[in-house]
């Protein structure tokens, strides 16, 4: 990963943790490093714990930020969220995998942010 995109992934984290702070959102860890991935985010909702997938981009060459979870992410994603939920009784059990994407403006200001709960189902 190059040095412009572990930046714009931190910004993006940034701006995400922010707007699900202002929704209610207690975020609880960010970059959790497994065995099986990274988990950008992970927060509490009421009596829900969220697994948070942050997706941003500069520009649509490849596509909006919205579109960019294959299956195959989802499935790591799922799983992620299980190992990680497994390892942390201590919060609720109830859980889901959402996404937030951010598409930022050529000036470099959110332009767009769509927050998709239940992104990843299963």
């Amino acid at each position: 990963m190059t040095e412009r995109s572990q930046l714009l992934g931190a910004a993006g984290e940034r701006i995400a943790s922010r707007y699900l702070e202002q929704h209610g959102y207690e975020v609880v860890e960010r970059n959790v490093r497994r065995l099986e991935g990274e988990i950008d985010l992970v927060a509490l909702k009421g009596d829900t714990l969220v697994f948070v997938e942050v997706k941003l981009r500069t520009s649509r060459k490849m596509g909006a930020a919205v579109q960019q979870i294959s299956a195959i992410k989802g499935a790591k994603l799922r799983a992620l969220a299980e190992a990680y939920a497994a390892d942390h009784p201590e919060y609720p059990a109830n859980c889901r995998v959402d996404l937030v994407a951010i598409e930022l403006t050529v000036g470099g200001d959110v332009g767009q942010l769509n927050h998709i709960e239940n992104a990843i189902e299963g």
